[in-house]
């Protein structure tokens, strides 16, 4: 058995580190992309909402089926290896939703895209924990900024194609295969970390139950984000009768606010903690959803959902980043925080949806309100111990160096050199 976590020198990190940055940048650009054109896909499959919502429900299922295998995969292949097959897999799944004609075969387009996307959301949360655990200090929420940042130049690029009314067939091969090269230089320098025979994780994991009150967090931001992100565009078109150019921009503003929150998110949760930042988000989140439920005009519901956005923006990854350190198994609690997340994802799209065809999508965002006030009353579920550090070489002596090293999630243990 292995005595401890390898050492890595400081330059070595931050170059992981920006590697990590662009695989998370890169997977949200493939959201991004889709989420503008689902009123295309809509279309062009000629379903109602309710159908819609249905359809929605596949990439959650896909993604809750396939995360647990996420260890068993970085085990076999290594960390590096396991990611870049992953992340090609997902960015290549962007071409097939809206290559569907009809509901069945969209469902089963979509059940491949959430499977690729969920394993290969496991693989670079986990990569991201042990490099914030090594370096001891935050960056979970700067990652899922990048995420943001990718979601952000993706849905911009399917903005522009909508109000071009080009074919998402098109736009969406173009866009993945930008996104498959870029993930694929990006994914070389990530750390190529690896398992012994005696470390194999069990092939299939269900969640632990110190991840299960952190999922709840999770599951309210990620319930009003992605029925945000999905039914955004979808919502101002057919509530507030906006343009298809317009709508699609509602998207970008949404992943604007995200992006930015995210992206400064790492030095307010050091300043003022995880706990706080938690409940002011669920109140920011609360407020936004008011607000698209009484839209009465596009830039005041545009206005509520840049206000979910930059609610919900660090719950993800400071669930995440407590997940990692809330147990002796790392990857096993952050692929059970992901699990009960994407169950949300899986809940969302349909429960919209159904809500919508019994009531109106108005009604359906009051259920997101709801949801996003339950950020107010959880967050303190979101309190964990200090992160645990791990050797860097140069990066201190005496005590500093002596302080014992985070555990390895299973898969993701090094051999010599890297």
């Amino acid at each position: 058995m292995p005595t401890g976590p390898p050492v890595f020198d400081g330059q070595r990190l931050r170059q992981a580190r920006f590697a990590v940055a662009a695989v998370f940048c890169v997977h949200g650009a493939v959201t991004g992309s889709f989420a503008t054109r689902i009123p295309w896909i809509q279309d062009h499959a000629a379903l109602s909402a309710g159908q819609l919502g249905l359809a929605l429900a596949f990439p959650a299922i896909g993604a809750s089926v396939a995360m647990p295998l996420a260890g068993a995969i970085s085990h076999r292949f290594g960390a590096r290896k396991a990611l870049r097959g992953l992340l090609a897999l997902w960015t290549l799944s962007l071409t097939l939703p809206a290559l569907a004609p009809n509901l069945v075969t969209l469902c089963l387009a979509l059940f491949v895209y959430g499977a690729t996307s969920g394993m290969s959301d496991v693989a670079m949360n986990a990569l991201g924990v042990e490099i914030e655990n090594r370096l001891d200090k935050s960056i979970m929420s700067s990652l899922h900024g990048m995420w943001s940042t990718g979601a952000l130049l993706g849905s911009a690029g399917g903005t522009l194609a909508a109000h071009m009314d080009s074919d998402a067939r098109v736009h969406h091969l173009i866009a993945a295969t930008v996104l498959t090269v870029t993930g694929m230089v990006a994914c070389r320098w990530v750390l190529d970390l690896r398992s012994t025979p005696e470390d194999e994780p069990p092939r299939f994991a269900l969640p632990p139950k110190s991840a299960l009150l952190i999922g709840a967090v999770g599951f309210c931001a990620v319930f009003a984000e992605g029925a945000s992100l999905d039914w955004s565009a979808v919502y101002l078109e057919d509530v507030l009768d906006t343009s298809p150019g317009l709508a699609a921009a509602s998207t970008t503003a949404f992943a604007l606010t995200m992006a930015i929150a995210r992206l400064l998110g790492d030095r307010i949760v050091d300043r003022f903690g995880a706990v706080r930042c938690v409940r002011v988000g669920g109140v920011s989140a609360t407020l936004g959803g008011a607000l698209v439920v009484f839209a009465p005009n596009p830039l005041v519901a545009m206005g509520g959902f840049a206000l979910v956005g930059l609610g919900v923006a660090v719950v993800v990854p400071l669930a995440f980043a407590a997940a990692g350190r809330s147990g002796p198994n790392p990857s096993q609690a952050i692929a059970g925080v992901a699990t009960i997340t994407y169950t949300s994802g899986l809940i969302a799209p349909s429960a919209i949806g159904a809500v919508a065809d019994a009531t109106s999508l108005v009604a359906s965002f009051g259920l997101v309100t709801v949801l996003a006030f339950g950020l107010v009353l959880g967050a303190s579920v979101l309190r964990t111990g200090d992160r645990r550090t791990a050797p860097v070489a140069g990066a201190g002596t005496g005590a500093d160096a002596a302080q014992p090293g985070p555990s390895v999630p299973d898969g993701l243990k090094s051999p010599s050199g890297d």
